[in-house]
């Protein structure tokens, strides 16, 4: 989505992919620094390595606890760090910074794609691991009134609803609930695999008694918890529109430039799903 978008931005950059061992992170992040990348992204499970690799975090990073973009900035004649697309000379002093967008592109896509908003609302969270973790700090702070977490390892819940404690208005709690709720968000890998189980325990809770289902996997397209989900009447969605917005934010911060959105989603859509309906 990066490469059609850039184009229409009119900007002679390219968007590459590249296969890092977790214990060559910091070489290829001094690596791309050295050769004036203006940022990268990055995917698990580096995100929570780049914590402690950067110059500087972003108010986004500190507060989700997770690096996935990172911005390469040059400091100018008055002492001044600005992002390198402002330069048109490589810098010979540069930083890198941290960022968080996958916070963001969480609840917007909820918004967008199911008409969610998650104030007042009640969820219940299915995996307690990175992804899952930033989905239920964001939704906290966007003043869910109940946060159900449910995961494989219970220690893990726990120690993310202890986290979670100090949030005023928050009813935390693990495990299934015995009401209904407004949505299920699956932050599971459980549904990557054709033969793979749900990722809930569907006598355990039933998905009859949600509003609406959420997965964060986009491939496939459906997943058998949303196939299911879609069968007992809830509102889904697929985890396209986050991959999308977290994507858009990060070519913004690289760019200064508004993301050409549209032509991001027609290109993930092809790119995905070999088609763009």
């Amino acid at each position: 989505m990066h490469n059609p978008a850039m184009a229409a931005l009119g900007l002679n950059w390219r968007y590459l992919a590249f296969e890092v061992h977790p214990d060559n992170l910091r070489s290829a992040i001094a690596g791309a620094k050295a050769m004036n990348f203006v940022g990268l992204n990055l995917t698990v499970p580096h995100k929570l390595l780049a914590v402690d690799l950067v110059d500087l975090l972003d108010e986004s990073a500190r507060k989700w606890g997770a690096v996935n973009t990172i911005r390469f900035e040059g400091q100018t004649v008055d002492g001044q760090w600005q992002a390198l697309h402002a330069f048109s000379e490589p810098r010979k002093e540069i930083r890198t910074r941290g960022f968080n967008t996958d916070a963001d592109a969480i609840t917007r896509a909820l918004r967008d794609d199911l008409g969610f908003e998650p104030r007042g609302k009640s969820v219940l969270l299915l995996g307690a691991g990175g992804a899952g973790r930033v989905a239920a700090l964001k939704l906290a702070d966007e003043s869910v009134a109940e946060l159900h977490l449910v995961n494989r390892t219970i220690s893990k819940a726990e120690q993310l609803a202890t986290e979670l404690k100090g949030v005023p208005g928050v009813r935390v709690s693990v495990g299934y609930p015995k009401d209904d709720v407004d949505l299920v968000l699956n932050a599971t890998s459980l549904g990557l695999k054709k033969e793979d189980s749900l990722p809930l325990d569907s006598k355990a809770f039933s998905l009859s008694r949600a509003r609406a289902a959420y997965d964060m996997i986009y491939r496939p397209a459906e997943t058998p918890f949303l196939r299911a989900a879609a069968e007992a009447d809830c509102r889904t969605a697929n985890g396209l529109g986050m991959l999308l917005y977290q994507g858009a934010k990060a070519l913004e911060l690289w760019t200064g430039k508004t993301a050409p959105i549209s032509i991001m989603r027609e290109a993930l859509m092809k790119n995905v799903y070999g088609s763009s309906i």
